[in-house]
């Protein structure tokens, strides 16, 4: 479907030139952006790359930006001589109602140094890098060169075609470097055009690196050479394949020089060099089983990003005279290539992606409705099915976690990695807005992929444990049903053992059980009495003086939100008016039973009020997502666009994690490496990108063009003034 707001009747027939819609904000840099090397890659593998187009001068850039190689299924464990399993980071917790239950629950930090099992539980299984490659640049003298022996440095990532060009001038001659990454194999690709290629002074370095016992954003460890193993299996002149050994971990690297020559320069390290000709092409395959050394093959990459731009949704905002269109257009494209890099693999991501560690690593599962959900919406939904195999894969040891806590269904963890496994932390054990997403991103998919009935076949099993899990928890409070304690909700500063009723997860369950019950209807089924006399049951979203409340209990919220001490300024630790605004997601994200008059308050109170300087980056779109449900575009854009340090879109389209200095002793051990950056005094720069800040505008801006359920008109999330809006392969959200 193509549509088009405020353009004349002959444009309406034109299809979006794709091509020139994404060329037009190719990434070009001429000189080094600290906070921001460039990304390639295929979903499975990321390959982060320097000035130079490869990985040679690290120290240029900001220690949140290290240059890593990293896969969907690069995972290590340290030793585990004392035998730690999930259990040994378990305590008993009173649950009303229901006695004392085990959570993975770490009352405070100081823990971690008395019980050793925490500590290694929250670091294994985590990511580690895989390797770097990096140029040869050998001076006259055979040393090799630093950075500032470069000049004239040109770089563009051509975002059509998948492919990185770099150039710059060493020793008075030109040095050209193309690279891309494989589209089914992990395997990066570089091609080299100098003069000096054929002095044998510029050529490949690929060197691997054990993991540091320090994971978060750099898990590299290259001082240690004896704590891992690099073993060659295969070799001649132009090739080798070596087994990398990590502890229990181990891969296999081959590395393929055509018309080059390769040898060993360490442990841990290999050279290829060419003497004769101006060229040379070397390719570096990671993979989790030994195969031949893959060839080049450029007309596969750009074969297969050409598809990726063509079969997906696009948004043109061409000709728009809002000043900020082509701004905001930048940044869906931007975030559509990135995602194809970092949020498309058969694991659910981590926050950081592919692109540094942070929290070791493992993802966050109330994160993939950010990262995933817009594939779906976006028309490629079999990209958000690559990740929704691994919930299924996963249903018995989440049925298993519901049984221990005395309930029916899948419970699923929040932090975790491909084992499943709760990490133990202060706060994740009680998080519970995770639960429905399963229902969300299997509804998305269904409504994608045009009611297919396949689509039942493969998630129906999944919907419904998912949905007995949302029936069974709540505990019943006379003749109501409530939620917690203990639970924190989306926003996280409150209480564990006190908190009821979060707004948004009550009416988020209260949705997603209807859904379900709409999934066992097409599927052939009879409706299930349980959940519809939850979904009757299930507490109002509390409200007081006319707003909704994040919590039941916290009735002074906005009181003592509005009061002199915490109005946009929430560091005492009264103040609660800081984190996330998650109550406004209960109609914005999903189509809430809300009154909206009091929703309409509520955001002006929320736009008033809240420390906007401790929100995250997917704080906005949702916030515009909750405007434009609303009946106001004017201020769904202008969410969009607030400009504080978590919302502020670098050169290559991604959005920092940014901390106040007395804040981020709140975020706990493992979410990154804190320090100064360039956000002003005040704030800790804690990681360089946040990718759901990426996924959640996609979804925000695909609702905002082509609607929701019930929606009026064509882009009823824009205004009509100012913005002339072309959508093409977007479905309405619910």
């Amino acid at each position: 479907m193509c549509f088009i707001v405020a353009l004349a009747a002959p444009a309406l027939a034109q299809p979006i030139d794709r091509q020139a819609l994404v060329t037009r904000h190719n990434v070009t840099l001429t000189r080094v952006d600290a906070h921001a090397p460039l990304m390639l890659g295929n979903g499975n593998l990321g390959f982060t790359a320097d000035i130079t187009g490869l990985q040679t001068f690290p120290e240029q850039y900001s220690p949140t930006a290290p240059l890593l190689t990293m896969a969907q299924w690069a995972w290590h464990s340290f030793p585990n001589p004392k035998g730690y399993t999930e259990r040994d980071g378990l305590v008993m917790v009173p649950v009303p109602g229901r006695g004392m239950q085990p959570y993975p629950w770490i009352r405070d930090w100081a823990e971690l140094d008395t019980r050793p099992a925490l500590q290694w539980l929250r670091e294994n299984p985590h990511r580690f890098s895989l390797g770097r490659i990096s140029l040869t640049l050998l001076r006259r003298d055979g040393t090799q060169a630093v950075f500032s022996d470069l000049s004239a440095t040109q770089q563009e990532l051509d975002m059509w075609s998948g492919s990185l060009t770099s150039s710059f001038v060493f020793d008075g001659q030109p040095v050209r470097v193309e690279t891309r990454v494989h589209p089914t194999r992990d395997m990066v690709m570089v091609s080299i055009r100098s003069p000096l290629v054929a002095a044998g002074r510029v050529g490949v370095d690929v060197r691997y690196p054990g993991v540091s016992k320090k994971l978060n954003p750099d898990p590299s460890d290259w001082a240690q050479d004896g704590t891992h193993r690099t073993r060659i299996v295969e070799q001649r002149a132009d090739r080798l394949v070596a087994e990398r050994t990590l502890d229990t971990t181990r891969y296999f690297s081959a590395i393929l020089a055509q018309g080059g020559a390769v040898t060993r320069t360490g442990a841990h390290g290999f050279r290829v060099l060419r003497r004769g000709g101006e060229r040379l092409d070397v390719t570096v395959s990671f993979e989790r089983e030994r195969r031949t050394p893959g060839t080049e093959d450029t007309a596969a990459v750009a074969r297969h990003w050409r598809d990726y731009w063509m079969q997906g949704g696009a948004i043109d905002f061409s000709g728009s005279s809002d000043p900020r269109a082509s701004e905001l257009e930048r940044r869906v494209v931007l975030s559509q290539y990135l995602a194809a890099i970092n949020q498309a693999g058969d694991l659910p991501p981590q926050e950081e992606g592919l692109f540094s560690n942070s929290w070791n690593g493992k993802f966050h599962l109330e994160m993939p409705i950010f990262h995933a959900a817009h594939w779906a919406s976006w028309g490629r939904p079999a990209l958000l099915e690559r990740s929704l195999g691994w919930y299924v894969k996963m249903l018995p040891p989440a049925q298993a976690l519901a049984k221990r806590h005395g309930v029916q269904g899948a419970w699923w963890s929040k932090m975790t990695g491909p084992n499943g496994w709760n990490s133990p932390s202060t706060v994740n054990p009680f998080i519970m807005w995770q639960q429905p997403h399963p229902i969300y991103l299997a509804e998305l998919a269904w409504r994608a992929r045009d009611e297919d009935r396949a689509v039942l076949a493969r998630y129906g099993e999944m919907v419904e444990q998912t949905a007995q899990l949302l029936a069974s928890w709540p505990t019943a409070d006379g003749d109501r049903l409530v939620l917690g304690p203990p639970i924190i909700p989306v926003q996280e500063n409150h209480p564990p053992l006190t908190t009821r009723n979060p707004a948004f997860e009550l009416e988020y369950y209260r949705w997603a059980l209807g859904t379900a019950q709409r999934w066992r209807e097409r599927r052939g089924l009879a409706r299930n009495a349980e959940w519809d006399r939850v979904i009757a049951r299930l507490a109002p979203l509390p409200e007081r003086d006319g707003l909704y409340l994040p919590v039941e209990t916290a009735p002074d919220f906005w009181k003592t939100s509005a009061s002199a001490a915490c109005s946009r300024h929430a560091t005492p630790p009264r103040c609660l008016n800081r984190d996330h605004p998650s109550f406004l997601m209960a109609h914005g994200l999903i189509p809430g039973r809300v009154d909206p008059a009091t929703m309409g308050r509520t955001l002006a109170a929320t736009e008033a009020h809240w420390d906007l300087r401790q929100t995250w980056g997917w704080d906005f779109p949702v916030m515009a997502m909750t405007a434009a449900r609303l009946g106001d575009p004017d201020k769904a854009v202008d969410w969009l666009f607030r400009d504080v340090p978590n919302n502020r879109w670098g050169v290559s389209g991604m959005t920092p994690r940014v901390h106040l200095e007395e804040e981020k002793q709140l975020v706990g051990p493992a979410a990154g490496n804190a320090g100064p950056g360039p956000d002003g005094p005040g704030y800790a720069r804690a990681a360089e990108t946040y990718f759901p800040s990426n996924g959640s505008l996609l979804l925000a801006v695909g609702m905002m063009a082509q609607g929701w359920d019930g929606s009026q008109g064509p882009a009823p999330g824009f205004p009509r003034q100012g913005w002339k809006v072309r959508a093409e392969g977007i479905t309405p959200l619910p």
